[in-house]
């Protein structure tokens, strides 16, 4: 049927993705395709709307797969509304601090990582949702804490429809993969290391 039809392509084109993302990123061999896609199908119950499946298609490549609370990268094919992006939405308080706490003692590398020319060309900076006051347990005096403030740690660049109109889709993607492989990396080098605890 056509749920099925269009689940093979999305299967398809994302083993696509992590073909050309493996050789800069070794842990995305290892991933299964169909455990990087979110479901096309809708849940009805309790709506109003019973079209059975999304208009989205979303694609989340990261180490352990979508489930597994780490930083990866993302793409979102929607008419009118795609773009490829990535980093970690609302992670949990654990991961949150984590986060904060890798940016606070490796400023620096962060910034360096912000800054750099790719990545500022292709997504300028992160999402900006962020807290009023400091985040407990970090000084407030500190100088780059408005870095710390930040809810979630993603970045997003829209894309038109043209990107999927041919065969090579996958490849004119991976410039933007590649931008913002370092963001990613220093994500999960925080997450890795949740069990630190702040002086």
């Amino acid at each position: 049927d056509q749920y099925k039809l269009a689940r093979e392509e999305l299967v398809g084109f994302t083993a696509e993705l992590l073909e050309i993302l493996s050789h800069s990123n070794p842990w995305v061999s290892v991933l299964n395709p169909s455990k990087c896609l979110y479901r096309i199908n809708r849940d009805i119950r309790f709506s109003n709307d019973k079209t059975p499946y999304k208009t989205a298609a979303g694609i989340f490549i990261a180490p352990g797969g979508r489930s597994a609370g780490n930083a990866g990268y993302y793409l979102h094919i929607e008419p009118g509304d795609s773009f490829i992006g990535g980093g970690i939405y609302a992670p949990q308080a654990a991961v949150l601090r984590a986060i904060r706490q890798e940016i606070y003692f490796n400023s620096d590398s962060f910034i360096q990582i912000l800054n750099a020319p790719a990545f500022k060309e292709n997504f300028g900076q992160m999402m900006d949702e962020r807290l009023k006051r400091p985040p407990k347990g970090f000084p407030a005096d500190f100088k780059h804490i408005e870095l710390l403030k930040y809810k979630h740690f993603v970045v997003s660049h829209p894309l038109g429809q043209e990107t999927f109109s041919d065969k090579k889709a996958a490849g004119k993607l991976l410039p933007f993969f590649k931008a913002q492989g370092d963001f990613i990396a220093f994500l999960n080098k925080a997450i890795a290391n949740s069990e630190e605890i702040l002086p």
